[in-house]
């Protein structure tokens, strides 16, 4: 807290608090903007997909501008353009006009990527992987508490346009904030300072591949985002076909995998300051291969299912997408916001392109053994990560 920073860095986990929101509340809210926009549920479910659009549109060129004008600007721009979205969408007549704001809703979360990952990263230099791990906490936070406030509005008859109010209020005190201040630290002399660190550690300058390790964070950011995007979007559906589950103990399957990923982010919060974060990567990767590996091996054993849920919420949806972020930003310390667009690219083609694989495979059984391919390979990956890691820095440990 004796952080000059720390107003700075709470605004910003606001942000992801309505993230959260953001992600869900189109789906959320399905019957009532099906029947505000003249359409089916599943037409209007349909716009969600606009969210993705607009994520891949300018994640790159956010990154790098974000790396030569600053933070600050692309989290006003995010704020800015996400209040667009909620307030465009009370008032939108159809779902054109919706999948228009949806995709500035993409765009929006790109902006604030750009800005906030980095902006954690040189805010919290000596606690990188936690600062961008409880960004994690706050979206699941977000996510939890949104479905109450819509299933409370709908039985109590009140308009649903207030689960929007919610988040524009959020989002007009981040923006009034830093409006008139939210000072970010100077990214060019925190990158300095990093560069100054690793030199009188006695390891030089560092000197990675752009093309070598580049490639292994690019192939890990489409791998993580892949693996735990399989089993979330699944897990019900493959506990009631596969593993003859109630439809009942099938949904909890994903409250277990839920209270995993929070879990995790706790964990990882509290060890954050005695391990690298390039110590928990390796990790999780083989516990989620692992997880997701026996979920495939033994699907009709109720008990063990809810456990492995829990698993693989914690391995593969508890932040190691963030901490491995936090790795490649030290491979390449002068360009966070760079790494970030980058990274997180590879992981929205990853929500695009998973579901036609999905589509393809057909059968659930199919589609989990797929997945633990995948999530073999990102192991595999991350300890080719992990191996670059000692030869560049000399060690893993701190």
């Amino acid at each position: 807290m004796k952080n000059k920073y720390t107003p700075t860095a709470l605004a910003l986990y606001f942000n992801y608090f309505v993230h959260g929101m953001g992600v869900i509340i189109l789906s959320q809210n399905a019957t009532a903007l099906a029947h505000q926009w003249g359409t089916t549920v599943t037409g209007a479910l349909a716009v969600v997909s606009s969210l993705g659009v607009g994520r891949i549109i300018n994640l790159l060129v956010s990154g790098i501008l974000s790396d030569k004008f600053g933070r600050k600007p692309f989290v006003q721009l995010g704020i800015a353009t996400y209040l667009v979205f909620f307030i465009g969408i009370l008032f939108s007549p159809n779902t054109l006009v919706a999948y228009i704001l949806g995709i500035l809703a993409g765009m929006a979360n790109s902006f604030l990527d750009t800005g906030t990952y980095p902006g954690l990263m040189e805010i919290y230099p000596n606690s990188k992987g936690t600062s961008n791990v409880v960004l994690k906490a706050f979206i699941s936070a977000g996510q939890f508490l949104l479905p109450f406030i819509v299933s409370g509005l709908a039985a109590s008859g009140a308009w649903y346009g207030w689960s929007f109010i919610v988040p524009i209020a959020v989002l007009a005190i981040t923006f009034l904030y830093f409006l008139f201040g939210g000072a970010f630290p100077d990214s060019k002399a925190v990158t300095a300072e990093e560069e100054k660190e690793v030199e009188e550690e006695g390891n030089g300058a560092v000197k990675s591949n752009l093309w070598v390790d580049g490639a292994l964070f690019i192939i890990y950011g489409y791998i993580s985002q892949a693996t735990f995007y399989m089993v979330s979007q699944m897990l019900t559906q493959y506990g009631q076909e596969v593993g003859h589950m109630a439809q009942a103990a099938a949904h909890q399957l994903v409250s277990w995998y839920s209270l995993g990923s929070i879990c995790c982010v706790l964990l990882t919060a509290f060890l954050g300051k005695k391990l690298r974060e390039i110590q928990f990567v390796p990790v999780y990767t083989l516990g989620a291969f692992v997880s997701i590996l026996m979920m495939w091996m033994f699907p009709q054993n109720a008990g063990l299912m809810a456990i492995l849920a829990f698993l693989v919420g914690f391995f593969a949806a508890g932040g190691v997408m963030q901490l491995a972020l936090t790795v490649m930003a030290e491979f390449f310390p002068a360009g966070k916001g760079t790494v970030t667009g980058f990274f997180y690219t590879a992981g929205s083609i990853a929500s695009f392109t998973i579901p036609l694989v999905i589509n393809w495979i057909g059968d659930m059984r199919g589609v989990m053994f797929f997945d633990v391919i995948v999530a073999l390979i990102g192991f595999i990956d991350t300890s080719l990560i992990a191996i670059r890691y000692k030869h560049l820095f000399g060690k893993l440990g701190k």
